[in-house]
This record gives structure tokens, sequence and C-alpha cells, in this order.
């Protein structure tokens, strides 16, 4: 029991930041007013992406959890990465400052990938994990690019 507890808490504390987020801004989503970049995808996707992606999240941090691999360090990149992602769409969608969310996306993507290696020198499954969030941040900033580009 205590193993399942060791991964369900941070993939639900991961889904529940994300979630929150995702509620903040729902009434301010102007996507499909946007002119978009070329293979820019349904907005359906988005959410569902988000919620695999931090469904990882927390299942990579539950291994390190696990293996008693966490440390101040991993705490605090796993939070400032979580913190910078969720205030993403904020930046984006609420208050529209398109040309802020690319800086703000690609010091995501930095700090993603600096959390990736950390907790790949730590558990190299746990590291892995990560590969389909910098991927999916790399696309969503080639989006974020796009529409700024496109609509201004």
């Amino acid at each position: 029991m205590k193993k399942i507890i060791t991964f369900v808490k941070p993939i639900l504390i991961t889904v529940i930041v994300g979630g929150i987020s995702g509620a903040i801004i729902s009434r301010f989503i102007d996507y499909e007013t946007l002119k978009q970049p070329p293979l820019s995808p349904p907005s359906i996707l988005f959410p569902i992406v988000w919620t695999i992606l931090y469904i990882l999240m927390g299942v990579s941090y539950g291994i390190l959890k696990n293996d008693g691999k966490i440390d101040k360090e991993i705490n605090m990149i796993y939070a400032t990465q979580l913190l910078t992602n969720v205030t993403w769409p904020i930046i984006f969608f609420v208050f529209k400052w398109r040309f802020l969310a690319i800086i703000w996306i690609l010091v995501l993507l930095g700090l993603i990938i600096y959390m990736a290696m950390k907790f790949y020198r730590k558990n190299k499954r746990a590291g892995l994990l990560q590969i389909p969030y910098i991927l999916w941040t790399i696309f969503a900033t080639y989006l974020t690019i796009g529409v700024y580009v496109l609509n201004n």
C-alpha cells in the first residue's frame, strides 16, 4: 500500500496543479480564433496530452521517491518546472502576452531538460519518462512562436 501511495500522491498533485491552471484559463482560451502554424493540432488534444504528461511526471517522481533518491535539488527543480509549466497558459491565454510566453516556454524547456538529466542520473527510467514532456514542449514552443508570428 505504501508503494502505491508513493506513486499516486505525486501523480495526483501534478494532475491537480495542472487542472487548476486549466480551470483558470478555461474561459480565456482563444486558440480556435488564432491563426495557427502548420501542424497545429485540434484544441481537444491539449488536455489529453497534458494529462498524460502530468501522469508521466508524477510516475517519474514516484520512481525516485520509491528508490529513496529524492533530495532538496530534485524537489526544487520538480516544483520549479511545474510552477513554470502551469504559469505558461496563464501568460499565453489570460494575459495574452504572447512574446513573454515564448520566453517563458524556452525557460520551461531548459528546466525540463535539466530535470530530466537530474532524474536520469538517479534512475534511468525516471529520466527517460521525461522524453515525451521534452518533445511536446519543443512542439509547444514551435506553436507558441508560430501563433505569435502569425497574429502580430
